[in-house]
């Protein structure tokens, strides 16, 4: 199966994951709590196929980095957290370091 289908299962389950930790209150709620546990889980899973074709420098990085901004956006989104130049700013960064580290792995 294609590593980088692969690696979008495993960061849809990583900012599932995450959210189900906030509606978990502090895993005080056991629905959300499951939730953090199947998404984790599946992520890490998922991730760990991925590694099997790509260099893990390369996975680890858009794993975390599309991660990391599509969980700040669910935040902005579903959760209503304040959203500012800086937010914007530290995103579009994240993914340019992102981009960044395919494209020294592709070169070489």
């Amino acid at each position: 199966m294609n590593p980088y289908f692969l690696l979008i299962i495993a960061i849809v389950s990583e900012v599932f994951g995450s959210s189900m930790l906030k509606l978990s209150k502090g895993f005080t709620k056991w629905l959300p709590s499951v939730g953090v546990l199947l998404g984790m889980g599946s992520a890490f899973f998922f991730l760990s196929q991925t590694l099997k074709e790509l260099p893990l420098g390369v996975a680890y990085a858009i794993w975390s980095g599309v991660g990391t901004a599509l969980t700040a956006i669910v935040g902005v989104a579903l959760w209503k957290e304040a959203l500012n130049v800086k937010k914007v700013l530290a995103i579009a960064l994240i993914i340019a370091g992102v981009i960044l580290m395919k494209l020294s792995t592709d070169m070489g």
